[in-house]
């Protein structure tokens, strides 16, 4: 940045920097540096700065910080974020989060990207049209907040206070509608109950801040009953600084701040919009609009200059953390990386190892997978995504390193006959049909690779059902009945698709979803359909019927269920409908049995003391949890995992719990995940340590988180716990 001026000095403390550092700029200075294209301070030497980049699952393209191209070609690129969750692995998100802020870091050396990016995405998968479902971690609230935590830490590093990268969990709050039935993100008006707001929405974003120490929060386009979110105090200074202690900076989605002036009409002038965002807790603007209108606003009194102090405050000690101002790149932190260090071997075989575990295997009848090197040595693989490259990456993604289509994959094993059938996922005729139905007839086995891709699903671009696009199904039908082998139906999707039909046909031997797997995706196809890796991806959102979508309009964000109104409820915690696959689902080469091994059957809430006589709920059955000694107050479980079959495999476990009845408490919920790695018939013992009041609490109608009193229902695949929570005394709390 500069020579010796004070805030360059790496040996002074942060905050007398950035102090040092705000005394010397003018008002007019400060402006410019309130937009993600900061602009050049010449006579502090300070360089302008390019906020915008993207890592959503390996550096992105997205966004004018980063470029790829001379010594950076590409960066590796991993699995779509859907597919990474169902691999339920969190040292795995960790993982991946550490190789991608290597190869950061490394293109930040060589001038060819930025150190703060806006990723990961943790909005909650609510109605499964949505076009930007893919770049979550699904529907479940403590999965998209373990997710967020896990993947923050590996970008971040674990340096202290110190930076590898700064991440930014997006897009707070209640943001899951782009472009729906003439409805778009720019004029929706989200309206939310406090009930669903804390026990939904903003779950992955307090895990984020509390558990990850994430750097930055993104506020969405959408208003929240009313109010634009990049201009609400109680969102922004009350809740993300207030309560959950962000050290960090809040950034606007991009032209956010323009958005609710322009499109929403939420201000009468741009200088009132500018001071709104401001105070309300905005510090940093994605698009010109604070440039253009602070200083108006502080010369019209809308906005004072220590307004615009502590949001800069916020961001130069992110930059400061980040070692920015601590001479040229080589000699900050990570310093060494550079070229060498993006797409090595052993980050392409992690993308390829993430798809491996992300892949789930829904059907297998008989079972017919995994195929035979020696039945199955001429295989036809036909489908509009059996080539595919970019669509395995999905969006938010850059230039991969490599890309191994599926059928490149599967010729790796097999001879291959490879047919289009369908010219691209819109499948619009038939003309391609003939060629396909005859490679079935002549191969061992058949491989059909079908779904969606960016043209169907993206940003800006929601489903309108659930189907498969065009004449797929109906490729997939004619092709499956002329096929002399097993017919295997793999699926690339972000979101679920109603594939019930090829679920009950007997023709069809087995159905894999792949999701988005990445630049190794084919490969990983591949290992799964022979066997070299024993599926263990569980889905980590509810496959639902196209009927449920068909009066169900993406603008009710009501997550419970009712009867009254005849709404169905959303995601697997409230729905009780048919589904064609459920949350959590997913099938192994060999065959796993738990067995509760040790658990309690009583646990005492110890209650604080501070609070006296009263009533806890309207019932008198649950006590708030700020009114109990929650400390390390956990359900403690044992468990004997038996893998019965033949092969060796990996167990992917899922806890859920269902609180005793109300009619505000979910059906159930996810409580605790793991993975374990059994060998062919033997066991191994996980143990489990649930948290009382993080997971086995709920949230009532007015917002308030609390521990139900009674029989608690945990279960544990074919298994059932049943635990009785009981306050330490029979003396009840004042609400």
């Amino acid at each position: 940045m500069t020579a010796k001026l004070s805030f360059c000095k790496a040996s002074m403390p942060v905050s007398d920097r950035v102090k040092d550092l705000l005394g010397r700029l003018t008002l007019q200075e400060k402006i410019r540096l309130l937009v993600n294209n900061a602009a050049v301070v010449p006579r502090l030497g300070i360089n302008g700065y390019e906020w915008w980049s993207e890592a959503l699952h390996g550096v992105s393209n997205v966004g004018p910080g980063t470029k790829f191209g001379g010594a950076f070609p590409g960066a590796t690129s991993f699995p779509q974020v859907i597919t990474t969750a169902a691999s339920f692995n969190a040292t795995l998100w960790e993982a991946i989060g550490k190789v991608v802020s290597d190869e950061a870091r490394a293109m930040y050396n060589g001038g060819a990207a930025g150190l703060t990016y806006w990723s990961p995405n943790v909005n909650i998968f609510r109605d499964p049209r949505w076009g930007r479902g893919q770049e979550t971690p699904g529907e479940d609230p403590v999965v998209a907040g373990i997710y967020a935590a896990s993947y923050v830490k590996g970008l971040q590093g674990n340096n202290g206070d110190r930076l590898k990268v700064a991440a930014c969990c997006k897009h707070f709050t209640a943001y899951d509608l782009d472009n729906w039935n003439g409805v778009d993100r720019f004029h929706f008006n989200a309206k939310v109950s406090k009930q669903d707001i804390k026990d939904t929405f903003n779950v992955p974003f307090k895990m984020c801040v509390k558990e990850g120490h994430v750097a930055s929060v993104m506020c969405s386009y959408n208003q929240v009953n009313g109010v634009p979110t990049c201009a609400d105090p109680n969102l922004l200074q009350k809740t993300v600084r207030g309560q959950w202690k962000l050290n960090g900076y809040i950034v606007s989605d991009c032209d956010s701040v323009g958005v609710y002036y322009n499109t929403q009409h939420y201000t009468s002038t741009p200088e009132e919009a500018a001071a709104d965002a401001i105070k309300a807790g905005l510090d940093l603007d994605c698009g010109p609009f604070l440039a253009q209108h602070s200083e108006g606003a502080v010369k019209a009194g809308l906005l004072k200059e220590t307004d615009v102090d502590s949001a800069l405050a916020n961001t130069l000690t992110v930059q400061m953390r980040l070692g920015m101002y601590d001479g040229e790149p080589s000699a900050q932190p990570f310093g060494n990386l550079g070229p060498k260090d993006v797409c090595t071997r052993s980050h392409r075989e992690l993308a390829l190892e993430a798809a491996r575990q992300g892949i789930v295997l829904l059907k297998n009848r008989g079972p017919s997978l995994p195929l035979s090197h020696r039945r199955h040595r001429t295989v036809a693989v036909i489908g509009p995504n059996s080539n595919a490259t970019v669509t395995m990456i999905g969006n938010y993604a850059g230039v991969a390193c490599r890309y191994t289509s599926p059928f490149q994959g599967i010729g790796n094993y097999a001879k291959t006959i490879h047919q289009m059938g369908c010219a691209d996922v819109a499948c619009v005729d038939d003309k391609l049909f003939s060629g396909a139905i005859e490679a079935a007839r002549q191969a061992d086995a058949t491989v059909l690779v079908m779904g969606l891709d960016q043209s169907i699903e993206a940003e800006f671009k929601d489903r309108t059902g659930l189907l498969l696009p065009g004449r797929q199904q109906d490729l997939v039908s004619k092709v499956s009945m002329a096929s002399k082998g097993p017919t295997v139906l793999v699926l690339m999707s972000g979101g679920p698709i109603d594939v019930s039909f090829a679920k009950s046909d007997p023709r069809i031997a087995a159905i894999v979803w792949a999701g988005y797997p990445g630049q190794g995706g084919g490969a990983a196809i591949a290992d799964v359909l022979y066997g070299a890796t024993n599926p263990e991806g569980k889905l980590p959102m509810t496959w639902y019927p196209e009927d449920y979508v068909s009066t169900l309009p993406m603008t009710d964000m009501a997550m419970r269920s009712s009867q009254n109104r005849n709404y169905p409820g959303r995601t697997y915690r409230f729905y009780k409908g048919p589904v064609v696959y459920p949350f959590g689902y997913g099938l192994s080469y060999t065959n796993f049995v738990d067995i509760i091994a040790g658990a309690p059957k009583v646990v005492v809430v110890p209650l604080d003391g501070r609070h006296h006589s009263g009533n806890t709920t309207v019932s008198g059955k649950a006590i708030k949890v700020n009114h109990a000694k929650c400390n390390r107050l956990s359900v403690g479980l044992q468990v004997d995992v038996k893998n019965t079959g033949s092969k060796d495999g990996t167990h992917t476990m899922l806890v859920f719990s269902t609180p005793p009845a109300g009619s505000w408490a979910p059906r159930k919920q996810l409580v605790a995940f793991t993975k374990v790695h059994v060998p062919a018939r033997s066991q191994q013992r996980v143990g489990f340590n649930i948290h009382v009041c993080k997971f086995l609490s709920v949230v009532d109608r007015s917002g308030i988180r609390r521990i139900p009193i009674g029989v608690h229902h945990l279960h544990i695949g074919n298994v059932k716990h049943s635990v009785s929570l009981e306050a330490a005394t029979l003396g009840v709390i004042r609400s």
